[in-house]
């Protein structure tokens, strides 16, 4: 049996950090596909690409699209209906 295609969200936690500046595997989200909420963590990570992309673990819609060069990175978060972050402690 091959081994699944993604990883937990957790996987992602070191690019969203560079791009958010804090942790995001505890901020919440909505699927705006579907209708779930969960926590970036319980996505699912697809990171053999060129970037990073956060799917619904419900309905496989992209949540999140994050890309990063030496000099710029690139964040498409259409998929979510909103994201909530925690604020620092």
């Amino acid at each position: 049996m091959a081994p699944p295609a993604f990883l937990d969200g957790n996987a992602a936690a070191g690019d969203l950090e560079l791009a958010f500046g804090t942790d995001m595997t505890m901020a919440s989200g909505r699927c705006a596909g579907c209708g779930a909420q969960m926590m970036l963590a319980q996505t699912h990570a697809y990171l053999g690409g060129p970037g990073t992309v956060l799917r619904c673990p419900g309905c496989g819609s992209v949540l999140l699209r994050l890309v990063r060069s030496p000099g710029q990175t690139w964040l498409d978060a259409g998929g979510l209906g909103h994201l909530r972050i925690p604020a620092p402690t």
